[in-house]
């Protein structure tokens, strides 16, 4: 069985472009050369004109030739000076006429004596006239001009050129004519087979059919794709970007080609898509998201640019920090559970011991004492979420010897929070705030963390303050305190305040960094309700109470 012969593969694009150059080159240099050649021609035929001219009229206006043509025998004093004229250098003839067009002189002397072959009309007339015809010696250009002597005319004389003379001038122009047109396409080809050589090398040998092929794949992939995709140049320009960059970056549709550092973007991830290191998940933060971000640089004998990948970590992050709260609560619950267990234990050894009055002395006073921050969180926040949050945050806060106020003024009821206010952004930011706060306050004295939930119908306003008895933030810190990685406490750190400040942007609040009323940090956070929409403040950053003091996130 014969297997059927593969069929062959298409000329590469750079194989065709070859060919297509060479023929191209080869047909401008043959035109060139036709007109060249046609050019060549015309001009030896005039200059074979104007030489014959010259000739003729040199020879008629000679002194010895009207006084020989006046002579009994023209010929013995003309023809030796009319063969002297000719040459591989000069006319290929000369000859001298009576008016009637009898010969005098001929180079061939067998010829002398006959009848000139041509038209002398206008010559016996006076007048000079130039012709191409065919003598005796062939076709000729040859100039006819008259001899005067007292205003008579005696004699004429023809001089000319014989076609085959110009022919061979001609021949050896055409020689050198095509040498050069050889040379130039031996050159323009040489220089196309370079130029295509770097062609294949940069096509990789592929063919126009496989290199449109690519592209739509390119296109339909780079579009398909729902990660951030962006690639930079060797000037850090924007050279490509996917639709899914556009949207992560708050970009719009015409930003090829516009440098990385017009692009508005935080001074971060700024400074990530310009540098020249790789860079592998980083976190980094816009006005709305948090973003994964990988850098790789393009790399080929020189730098030619840097391919970016961008992943949305928002809702993640978020996700994180709810379980982050979560996993706080469930410690918080196990340690009272822990301590509920010991105080149960001292309950029924006061009973065995027959002391009945002192256990539900110490049972009610525990019992108040729990009740206490459940009681009035509950009244005062009717909002589901909020409530459980403050709940969890309370345990973890007396787990570790922090003292969790609500303030009196504290009040949001259920269904007053708007639908665009999501309960994720408000657990995010309360949390964050009062995470932050813990940690200030743990080991000061009086270890206090002061809460403030209001919603404020007048305004049109959720107010959110988190106060601590920290030693709070430096007056040189108040505004690098929201950028992300700035800490007080190490590196990984640095995140909280950065996540706090982009969930009130996005929410188009404000939050400010002032003094506690205990001398510690004070954030307050006040989102928009209903309709109302909060003026974002001026470099999106919150505005900060004059002379203020806050914690380090």
């Amino acid at each position: 069985m014969r297997l059927p012969r593969p069929r062959p593969r298409p000329r590469s694009l750079a194989g065709q472009l070859f060919a297509m150059q060479v023929v191209l080159v080869a047909a401008v240099v043959a035109g060139c050369a036709l007109f060249a050649y046609a050019d060549d021609r015309d001009q030896a035929e005039e200059t074979a004109r104007r030489q014959a001219t010259a000739t003729a009229t040199a020879v008629a206006r000679s002194p010895s030739v009207v006084d020989a043509a006046r002579s009994k025998d023209p010929t013995a004093a003309l023809q030796p000076y009319a063969a002297s004229l000719t040459g591989d250098s000069g006319v290929t003839f000369v000859t001298i006429m009576a008016p009637d067009g009898t010969r005098w002189t001929h180079p061939e002397p067998d010829e002398i004596g006959r009848t000139y072959l041509g038209h002398i009309d206008a010559a016996r007339r006076g007048e000079t006239y130039t012709e191409t015809y065919r003598g005796t010696l062939g076709p000729s250009v040859r100039t006819v001009a008259p001899v005067f002597d007292r205003g008579r005319v005696v004699g004429l004389v023809s001089a000319g050129i014989t076609v085959d003379r110009i022919s061979e001038q001609l021949g050896q122009q055409v020689t050198a004519l095509l040498g050069m047109a050889g040379a130039a396409l031996a050159l323009g080809g040489a220089g196309t087979y370079v130029i295509n050589a770097r062609l294949r090398r940069h096509t990789h040998g592929m063919n126009a059919g496989e290199l449109s092929r690519m592209h739509d794949y390119h296109e339909a992939a780079l579009h398909a794709v729902r990660e951030g995709l962006v690639m930079l140049d060797g000037r850090r320009r924007i050279a490509l970007i996917n639709d899914g960059a556009r949207e992560l970056l708050g970009l719009g549709d015409d930003v090829v080609g516009t440098p990385v550092a017009e692009l508005g973007l935080p001074a971060s991830l700024t400074g990530a898509l310009l540098g020249a290191e790789q860079r592998v998940d980083e976190l980094h933060l816009t006005a709305d998201r948090v973003l994964v971000v990988s850098t790789r640089p393009v790399v080929g004998g020189e730098r030619r640019g840097t391919v970016v990948t961008l992943r949305d970590h928002t809702e993640l992050q978020a996700l994180s920090g709810e379980l982050d709260s979560e996993r706080g609560f469930t410690q918080a619950l196990r340690s009272q559970a822990h301590e509920a267990a010991n105080r149960l234990h001292t309950v029924v050894s006061l009973i065995e011991l027959g002391r009945v009055d002192e256990a539900v002395e110490f049972a009610t006073a525990e019992l108040e004492l729990a009740q206490a921050l459940t009681d009035r969180v509950v009244d005062a926040v009717g909002e589901p979420v909020l409530a459980a949050l403050l709940l969890g945050k309370a345990a973890r806060a007396n787990e570790r010897g922090v003292e969790l106020v609500l303030t009196p003024d504290s009040r949001i009821d259920d269904g007053v929070l708007p639908p665009a206010l999501p309960a994720r952004d408000l657990v995010t930011i309360l949390g964050n705030l009062i995470d932050n706060a813990l940690e200030a306050a743990r080991g000061t004295h009086a270890a206090r963390v002061t809460v403030t939930a209001r919603a404020d119908g007048d305004a049109g306003e959720l107010l959110l303050r988190v106060a601590d008895s920290g030693p709070g933030v430096g007056p040189d810190d108040h505004d690098a305190v929201f950028e992300r990685g700035w800490s007080t406490r190490g590196p990984g750190r640095g995140l909280g305040l950065a996540l706090v400040r982009q969930a009130a942007r996005r929410a188009r609040g404000t939050i400010e960094l002032g003094r506690g009323p205990e001398g510690g940090a004070a954030f307050t956070v006040r989102l928009p309700l209903g309709g109302h929409r909060a003026a974002e403040p001026a470099g999106a950053t919150a505005g900060v109470t004059a002379g203020g003091e806050g914690e380090a996130p």
